[in-house]
């Protein structure tokens, strides 16, 4: 008796939209050191590349309710599509209702101070 193999959720799909940031090692180059080059082709034309912007607090802000959702829903394997946008919505229903936030707590000031060529003092400019 052989062992069916499973396939994976996103071989089927037409278009796979990556969001990522713009970290230099994050590029389509990549796959080409990863995989043969008619591989990294074949990968390359499904792929759809969207980059956050280089100077983005709010990506923090992304990052950090991803990662949430990570921990509160999906910690587990969720191999059927139509699930995972189920336990999702439920997911995001109970969030919303326990009108949960996230405290900001990063200023500009220590935007500044931490990373001063990403946040320029306008204020000093004539």
């Amino acid at each position: 008796m052989h062992a069916r193999a499973r396939r994976h959720p996103l071989s089927d799909a037409e278009t796979i939209r990556v969001v990522q940031d713009n970290l230099s090692t994050h590029s389509a180059g990549a796959l080409y050191q990863a995989f043969p080059p008619a591989e990294a082709r074949r990968i390359l034309r499904r792929l759809e590349f969207h980059y956050t912007p280089k100077r983005a607090s709010w990506l923090n802000m992304v990052e950090i309710e991803i990662g949430v959702l990570r921990g509160q829903c999906l910690d587990r394997r969720i191999d059927d599509p139509k699930r995972l946008r189920r336990e999702i919505a439920i997911w995001e229903r109970q969030r919303n209702a326990a009108r949960s936030r996230i405290k900001w707590m990063f200023t500009t000031d220590r935007a500044r101070a931490k990373m001063g060529r990403a946040y320029p003092d306008t204020s000093k400019e004539s």
